[in-house]
């Protein structure tokens, strides 16, 4: 294990719940009585290259005027140049979706842009704590070993290649992947469709 892809991913982890703090992303969304979970990667330590941010929100109603307002509260920092929203009310997920990227101009040379991804979902609708559920699986079989290997993979991966953090979990944890010509071969054969269940 290459002991700078650790650091990368620490410093990438410091750096996302620095850029959580400054926008108060998790305060935006309790001003409107929602229920604020982190998500994802960055809420099991397996943060890589990918500079992105999950927030599952909940509220008992889904009000698309006080949605909007919270995430006013963070897009009014400069830093957001641009944000996406998908209202999937009357779709089976239940939710808006709302995508905001972040402009990180720390040094002129290097201009990084993080996803910050918040998906405000329908208290008691099907949803509601499903990837919460699955981070903690992930995390209940995770080993410094197997975490070690997952970054590797992530790292290991092309820029220009999307892959679902869930992908990687699955193959480590439940079929013993070790290398990235193991995951390519295993991915090859997989069946994803949609959401995939770890």
């Amino acid at each position: 294990m290459n002991n700078n892809i650790i650091d990368i991913s620490l410093n990438n982890q410091k750096k996302a719940f620095s850029i959580i703090k400054e926008l108060d992303i998790e305060n935006a969304f309790k001003s409107i009585g929602a229920r604020v979970n982190l998500v994802g990667s960055l809420k099991m330590g397996l943060l890589m290259k990918n500079k992105d941010i999950d927030f599952h929100v909940y509220t008992s109603s889904l009000n698309i005027e006080k949605s909007f307002l919270a995430v006013s509260k963070i897009a009014k920092n400069k830093k957001i140049d641009k944000l996406t929203y998908t209202n999937l009310i009357d779709t089976d997920e239940h939710c808006i979706e709302w995508h905001l990227f972040y402009r990180d101009d720390y040094n002129a040379d290097n201009i990084e842009i993080w996803q910050i991804d918040i998906i405000h979902i329908l208290e008691g609708s099907y949803y509601d704590g499903y990837f919460e559920k699955a981070a903690d699986d992930v995390m209940n079989m995770l080993t410094q070993e197997k975490r070690n290997i997952i970054l590797q993979l992530k790292y290991e991966t092309p820029d220009n290649i999307k892959i679902m953090g869930i992908e990687y979990y699955k193959a480590v944890l439940k079929d013993n992947i070790q290398t990235y010509e193991e995951f390519i071969k295993w991915r090859d054969k997989q069946l994803f469709n949609g959401i995939i269940e770890f």
